[in-house]
């Protein structure tokens, strides 16, 4: 039996709970599994996308988006720029941390204050926020360094906490998750989100449980959710043998292979959804020895050359269409369409080629090639994609050994810069900003390039990223997102390899319309 917790007494005490107000009476309880733990319940220690997936289900943020994809009000009702360099924020009246506290300005500054600081990997959306300033209770002012006209954007996935709870629980600051602290606020949490946290257990499952105070809950577009169980199930095969033997509702991430199969069973239906993401092989540009590499006393990758040889010896078409059964979209653009400031002719790809991959090679200086170490993730996908790049890598002398980890050790070698070369993902926000700030500035703990793998540094990028921030006109805006673009597609500090579509495999009875971030909104999931 997958499902450990005492799920019938769970669902009795939900389903007893008086509904709020015009809220659509709740009616059962949604089991989601997934290959990925969240890590921690702390919204500000973590930036991953399995750790959102939840989090934001707990918590809410000023902001939020609509079924559109489109921004909208979530705890701040409006907002507006009351001076080149200010914004104010009006707050929601009324709103109610679960544990009954009021939430009032007081909590945005010591939210904004919290993700701000070194342990957050937050941080770097919140760069050029000078200072958060009480106005009154209802009412808050973000005072900038310069000019920052989408602002409100990169406040979308900055979750607000107690400032009473965290005091009192002694979780002021965002947990240390690369230095594997161990605060309350990793198996606990007190949001306002619209599903209050029961219980977590670190790679078993997650309890959520509908929170009838929430101040959203009278939305029309609400779904009837008692209850939300996520699952940490690795196994490919068990977790969609539980869904098809309804032991679990719904799966975000079945294996491509499977994905016709899951489409003709009449008790399933699969919702697919174009990626907002890309996926990448980052490279150390840092150190100078290529550590655990046969080529001493040179780091390979920071010759340009060698990482257009990359570029050309993996064959990304092949990959998309053997290992993800054709499920995605190769692509040398570092940005999806979806993101403002796309350039459709970036996302042409260096050809697959691999005798100019050999050739790059000899002329920096690379006859005979090197070895490198490549870290993924060990999820069975993943494993497989960086399985055949290396087999690539090797035909034309890059030797290449996959070394395979869980989240726990994977992720801290993305956000510490460890690794020599690595694969790993990225899902963005419609701004261009935090992309650009997050992967390619050069790295600094006050919120720059944090998760810049290879720490790559260029201080011509670097003012370019600074100004894409501060620049308040839109149409100049793009235009330097795009010098940006080009400068980062021609330099390659990363090598872009494609997007995924996303499937989602539901039993019938779920109605759930996932994002193209991988996320579903669970509030207006409903259960037939």
């Amino acid at each position: 039996m997958l499902l450990s917790v005492p799920m019938t007494l769970l669902v009795a005490l939900l389903l007893g709970a008086p509904a709020a107000l015009g809220a659509t009476p709740a009616v059962g309880m949604l089991r989601i599994a997934s290959a990925f733990d969240p890590q921690s319940m702390d919204p500000h220690a973590v930036a991953l996308l399995y750790h959102a997936r939840v989090a934001f289900q707990i918590h809410d943020a000023l902001v939020n988006r609509d079924a559109d994809f489109k921004l909208e009000p979530a705890l701040a009702t409006r907002w507006q720029m009351t001076a080149p360099a200010t914004w104010r924020f009006f707050l929601r009246s009324g709103v109610r941390f679960h544990d009954g506290s009021a939430f009032t300005a007081d909590d945005v500054v010591f939210s904004i204050q919290r993700a701000q600081g070194p342990t957050s990997q937050r941080a770097f959306t919140l760069k050029g926020i000078r200072s958060v300033r009480k106005v009154d209770a209802l009412t808050v002012d973000f005072e900038l360094d310069a000019p920052d006209a989408v602002l409100p954007e990169k406040l979308l996935q900055v979750a607000m906490m107690s400032q009473a709870w965290s005091q009192k629980h002694g979780v002021e600051k965002a947990q240390d998750f690369n230095g594997k602290q161990e605060t309350h606020a990793v198996r606990h949490a007190n949001g306002t989100g619209p599903f209050r946290l029961v219980a977590y257990q670190p790679d078993v499952q997650v309890q959520l449980a509908r929170h009838d105070g929430w101040w959203g809950r009278a939305d029309a577009r609400n779904g009837n959710l008692a209850g939300v169980t996520f699952l940490t199930i690795r196994s490919d095969a068990t977790r969609l043998a539980a869904l098809t033997s309804g032991e679990v509702d719904l799966v975000p991430d079945p294996p491509f292979q499977d994905v016709e199969r899951l489409q003709r069973d009449p008790r399933l239906r699969v919702v697919a959804v174009t990626d907002l993401g890309t996926q990448y092989l980052a490279f150390d540009q840092a150190r100078d020895e290529l550590a655990g590499s046969d080529v001493k006393g040179r780091n390979p990758f920071k010759d340009r050359r060698v990482r257009q040889a990359v570029a050309h010896a993996v064959n990304t078409d092949l990959i998309v269409q053997k290992v993800l059964r054709g499920q995605g979209t190769p692509t040398g653009s570092f940005i999806a369409p979806l993101v403002d400031g796309h350039l459709p002719e970036l996302d042409r790809r260096l050809p697959f080629d691999p005798a100019r991959a050999r050739a790059l090679l000899t002329e920096a200086g690379y006859p005979g090639g090197f070895s490198v170490t490549l870290d993924c993730v060990n999820i069975a996908w993943r494993e497989a994609v960086c399985q055949a790049a290396a087999a690539m890598l090797s035909q034309v002398g890059i030797r290449t050994q996959l070394r395979s980890a869980p989240t726990n050790q994977f992720f801290p070698k993305l956000t510490q810069g460890t690794a020599s070369f690595m694969e790993f993902g990225w899902t963005p926000q419609t701004d261009p900003w935090t992309t650009l700030n997050g992967l390619f500035r050069t790295f600094d703990p006050a919120g720059g390039g944090t998760f810049n793998a290879g720490r790559y540094s260029n201080p011509q990028l670097d003012a370019l990223i600074d100004a894409v921030r501060t620049e308040p006109d839109l149409t100049r805006r793009r235009a330097r997102v795009g010098v940006a673009l080009r400068l980062i597609h021609d330099d390659l500090p990363l090598l872009p390899l494609y997007r995924r579509k996303l499937n989602w495999a539901m039993a019938s009875r779920v109605q759930a319309t996932p994002w193209p971030s991988d996320t579903v909104e669970l509030r207006w999931v409903r259960l037939r």
